[in-house]
């Protein structure tokens, strides 16, 4: 009786320790902006995006099967769910509010003054996301251009 509790509990004590690392979040998505179009500070004290442009029109359409930015390509738009301390994009419709993406650079990230750097030389761009995870083969820049 006694080796059968014990088997249970480490069956269990496993599956709950498998479920944790599965379920986790182990990624970092961070975004920021050029010095051009800096934050501006809210009332609440969270920096916010500065306000978008009026004269844009849409253009190209997001793919209907996936809304996750780690598909985005070049010429496609994304939309910030977000706040403006933790972005969260989306794929969406060229539109108003919306960035589009000018570059996707793949590969290992270092954070935010790598994403600069990778975007300082596309022209036009004027805000920059990273997303950075355990595994540097997932990791890539976006280059972005507020429409």
């Amino acid at each position: 009786m006694l080796v059968v509790v014990i088997v249970l509990a480490v069956l269990l004590l496993g599956g709950a320790g498998a479920y944790w690392m599965l379920g986790r979040d182990e990624q970092t998505p961070t975004g920021g902006t050029t010095a051009a179009t800096p934050p501006v500070a809210d009332p609440t004290g969270e920096a916010v995006p500065p306000s978008e442009p009026a004269d844009t029109k849409p253009t190209t359409a997001a793919p209907a099967s996936s809304t996750d930015p780690r598909f985005v390509k070049a010429g496609q738009c994304v939309a910030n769910e977000g706040g403006g301390g933790q972005p969260k994009l989306v794929i969406a419709d060229c539109a108003p509010k919306t960035y589009e993406v000018l570059r996707r650079i793949d590969g290992a990230t270092s954070g935010k003054k790598d994403a600069e750097a990778k975007c300082g030389k596309v022209a036009g761009y004027t805000d920059w996301y990273f997303f950075d995870s355990e595994l540097d083969t997932l990791d890539f820049v976006l280059c972005l251009k507020r429409r």
